[in-house]
């Protein structure tokens, strides 16, 4: 065995890790060997005296911490946490810095070995994680489906992941590319038959890791352009989803034949990707027409570049002579006749990478040559003929290896790699046509009346002539959705999915783009998405869709599906947590039962954050939580930052995730929840009431509490770090309510509060139990997976929330007059907790998961000291504005290693 498996010297630094099961010993060893070596790293960097405050520093957390599950401590109310607080708070400026990132550093190599566990052969074989599409399939046999039933369902999943840009995103993308190769060293060192010396070398590799990875800046100089953020979605299917879809597939093929003898069709792609990098320009001014028409030839360009890598084996592996009649009647007498077809196709996909850099640089009309690659079947049906050639010879073992993954890859990624929607808030169209009809005279469009503006849209929808004059001269932000809408025009339908309006509300909002994109020139009817997003939106949705599926233009111009999009992330900003689910469920409940009746095949796309706040958690608990018959087989949903990181940044973690998803699809469809008896709703709907009248009264009506929230968080500073290329506000000048959702959430989780996800649940479950509803909501619980889930999810929630923390964030940076406000809000979140805790049963929270438990409390003595300099370094950034420029920069970076480390503690940002 190596030495970082076995030693337990004075050089060691000490680690507990999240248990995951019962007997974690590989991710134990693994964790011990990360940290080891980070400790090697900064004992050999920074000396024996860095070293050892370091190691000061995590005993007193540690200490603190276990006073602290002993009900035995304040804030300040032990020896070991005020001897922690005096050590850091004497920590000299030059220090700041590499004490903020060794604990960064050692959380972050954390993950990456909780990550490799999830995926290990050691948990694979004591079944820590569930295989939920085998034992769906089991389950669905059990109900009394046929094979060929369950087969048919299977080979109709519709799953649409969409990536989309994270404004809080804190990790580098030169360090995630460290993490990727310290995950498959990790990977590589399970080998049973390993040599001593082979092992050696692999853990020498870690090392040098984990040392570039101490010696490299954690940010970026400056903020990433929307370009660089496409290229980081680009560079997560390059190094992941690329290897791991066909593993996906191939996994879903084999169980699929195990339990119904059927296999998927060669063609089946249960799970597509979109991307909103490079399209989503709702309230980023960066992202314009000319960053979407570069983002869509990128996007080409690593497509022929990818499949140009997969054809290279393939062409050697591929020196057969047999073939097909249909093959040989295209390659004639040639004695390798599927080197003909592949080089063919090598040959074309050369030709499209060099046309895609060529209109990269600059050479708009260079027209594409005819062996220019355009269309994906041009693509498919080169290596589709093969492999049914190689099957027809008999030669199907040949078929079934890397020639398949590469046809499934063409199924699922195409020419175009993701297709790409398009994003624009509302309002932004309302303006266009404003311009235009008060340039043509024809009054203000955007004072007219909801059905004048139908009558108008529509009129102009189906008239022959143009209505956009060709010497009109728009303003500047006219001009620039106008040439977005070109863009489209240019693009078609190849490399473009769908055009969702933030803020929708109503018919006339979507008239609008299909009038916007009809006057530029596009020629296919793009699916205009509405998004419903605040509280009154969402409770308008089912009267938006119905009135505009009774327009016989549109139903002709939908084709008989419609796609509408939830939002999570605004609705619970504007109405709280609780309310905000309600509102989505009710939503989707109503507006399932409107396309029903109009016959038309409705797919949600469910604008799912990566925190409980903004609609995360839990996939498999979430979608199996949606009204009955809302998801029936298709799903749409967005993933972000670093919750791509965590679920598709290594293949065979991407292959759980993906299976995750399938199969909850296909339980929702069949096995679908029950429909919530009217008791239940009764008490969801006081629920709901009472908890948005506590958030709003707190968050809108409390005079103190902007100043309060901006003094005690991170909020105004996070504006200022290079973290995202979209502005944390969509209006510079704005308030509370002016603020992007993600960052709002961002703020709360970074001090440990997590304020928008609870406040007001406590009194509201108060008021209902009062109220004498207790055997109600006990069957909620039992029974209905929307309200468990929530409960669920609130208890995960309390879990990582720290109301000692939060108060010394307040202690250190929020004036004494406004510490009554703090007070009241920690006891709310204490009742909160309380009242959660009597209708669950238990003492304490996670008691019915002590593995997730585990895995919070564990991480704790590592993220405290980073919380805890966080409110020292927030203390210092202020009273230095205006002050020595080198000190506030030095403060600054300091401050940013903590917001990254508190992300890493807590697995997510916004």
């Amino acid at each position: 065995m190596s030495k970082y498996y076995t030693q337990s010297g004075s050089k060691k630094v000490q680690t507990e890790s999240a248990t995951l099961q019962e007997n974690p010993s590989l991710l134990r060893r693994n964790v011990n060997m990360l940290g080891t070596l980070l400790g090697d790293v900064i004992r050999e960097h920074k000396g024996d005296d860095f070293f050892n405050k370091i190691e000061a520093i995590r005993r007193l957390s540690k200490a603190a911490r276990n006073h602290e599950a002993q009900d035995e401590m304040s804030v300040r109310g032990t020896t070991d946490q005020q001897a922690l607080l005096e050590l850091l708070h004497g920590l000299p400026d030059d220090e700041l810095v590499p004490v903020v990132r060794a604990f960064s550093h050692f959380l972050n190599l954390t993950n990456i070995a909780e990550q490799h566990y999830q995926v290990s052969r050691e948990c694979e074989t004591n079944y820590c994680v569930v295989d939920h599409f085998s034992e769906l399939l089991c389950a669905l046999e059990k109900q009394g489906f046929s094979e060929q039933q369950i087969a048919e369902k299977v080979s109709e999943l519709a799953v649409e992941v969409v990536l989309t840009a994270h404004p809080t995103e804190v990790t580098r993308r030169t360090l995630i590319q460290k993490y990727e190769q310290i995950f498959q060293c990790l990977k590589d060192l399970e080998s049973q038959s390993l040599s001593l010396c082979e092992q050696q070398h692999l853990e020498e590799r870690i090392r040098q890791l984990i040392t570039q990875a101490w010696h490299t800046y954690e940010f970026r100089s400056k903020r990433p352009t929307p370009i660089d953020e496409a290229k980081g979605g680009f560079a997560t299917i390059e190094h992941s989803l690329w290897h791991g879809v066909p593993q996906f597939i191939r996994q879903m093929d084999e169980r699929l034949q195990r339990y119904t003898g059927q296999r998927l069709a060669t063609a089946a792609v249960p799970v597509r990707f979109s991307s909103w990098m490079g399209g989503d320009r709702d309230g980023n001014p960066f992202v314009t027409a000319e960053v979407t028409r570069e983002v869509l030839l990128l996007s080409r360009w690593m497509a022929a570049d990818l499949f140009l890598r997969d054809l290279r084996p393939l062409i050697s592996e591929l020196s057969m002579n047999h073939c097909s009649d249909e093959l040989r009647a295209i390659v004639g007498d040639s004695r390798e006749p599927y080197w003909v077809i592949l080089k063919d196709l090598r040959e074309r996909l050369r030709h499209t990478r060099r046309w895609c850099e060529q209109a990269l640089a600059g050479q708009h009309d260079v027209e594409p040559a005819a062996e220019v690659l355009l269309d994906n079947e041009a693509l498919i049906q080169p290596l589709r003929l093969c492999y049914q050639s190689l099957h027809d010879c008999g030669l199907g073992v040949i078929a079934e290896g890397p020639l398949l993954d590469t046809l499934r890859r063409a199924y699922c990624f195409g020419l175009t790699l993701v297709k790409l929607d398009i994003r624009q808030e509302s309002g932004r169209h309302t303006e266009v046509l404003s311009e235009l009809t008060k340039a043509l005279g024809l009054g203000d469009y955007q004072h007219w009346e909801e059905s004048e503006r139908q009558s108008f849209l529509l009129r102009e929808l189906q008239s022959l002539r143009p209505l956009m004059p060709r010497r009109w001269s728009p303003s500047p932000a006219v001009q620039e959705v106008i040439n977005t809408c070109r863009v489209i025009a240019a693009e078609g339908a190849r490399g473009l999915n769908c055009y969702v309006i933030s803020m929708a509300t109503q018919p006339s909002d979507v008239l609008a783009v299909a009038l916007l994109l009809k006057e530029c020139g596009v020629n296919f009817d793009m699916p205009i998405v509405p998004l419903f997003e605040t509280l009154t939106d969402l409770d308008g949705a089912a009267e938006c869709i119905r009135h505009l599926l009774s327009f016989p233009w549109y139903r002709g111009y939908c084709h008989g599906g419609q796609m509408v999009m939830i939002g999570y992330s605004d609705s619970a900003k504007d109405a709280g947590w609780m309310a905000a689910a309600w509102a989505q469920y009710r939503a989707m409940e109503a507006v399932t039962a409107v396309c029903a009746e109009a016959d038309v095949r409705l797919t949600f796309f469910h604008g799912r954050g990566g925190t409980i706040g903004r609609g995360g958690g839990p996939a498999h608990a979430a979608i199996l939580s949606q009204p009955p018959g809302s998801v029936n087989n298709r799903l749409r949903v967005t993933e972000q930052g670093e919750m791509i990181r965590f679920k598709f940044g290594f293949p065979q973690v991407a292959v759980q995730s993906l299976m995750r998803y399938a199969s909850a699809t296909l339980e929702a469809t069949l096995l679908p929840p029950p429909v919530p008896e009217e008791a239940w709703r009764a008490v969801m709907d006081q629920l709901s009431a009472d908890s948005v009248q506590v958030y709003r009264g707190m968050v809108r009506e409390e005079p103190d509490f902007v100043p309060y929230f901006r003094a005690i968080t991170p909020e105004m500073e996070l504006s200022k770090l290079p973290l995202g290329s979209r502005p944390a506000k969509r209006k510079a000048d704005g308030g509370i309510e002016s603020l992007r959702a993600i960052p709002w959430i961002f703020a709360w989780t970074q001090i440990r509060l997590m304020l928008p996800t609870w406040l007001g649940f406590g009194e509201a479950l108060h008021n209902a139990l009062d109220d004498g509803q207790r055997t109600v909501l006990e069957d909620m619980a039992s029974n209905w997976p929307f309200f468990r889930s929530r409960l669920d999810m609130l208890e995960m929630v309390f879990m990582k929330t720290d109301p000692q923390l939060a108060r010394y964030y307040e202690e250190q940076l929020v004036p004494a007059n406004l510490h009554y406000l703090g007070e009241r809000l920690r006891l709310m979140l204490s009742s909160a907790i309380g009242v959660l805790l009597d209708l669950k049963g238990g003492d304490e929270l996670m008691s019915s998961q002590p593995q997730i438990r585990e895995t919070i409390a564990l991480r704790n003595p590592y993220t405290d000291p980073l919380n805890f300099l966080q409110a020292e370094l927030l203390q210092r950034v202020r009273s230095c504005e205006g002050g020595d420029v080198l000190m506030t920069e030095a403060l600054d970076q300091a401050l940013m290693v903590t917001i990254a480390g508190i992300a890493a503690g807590m697995r997510n940002t916004g």
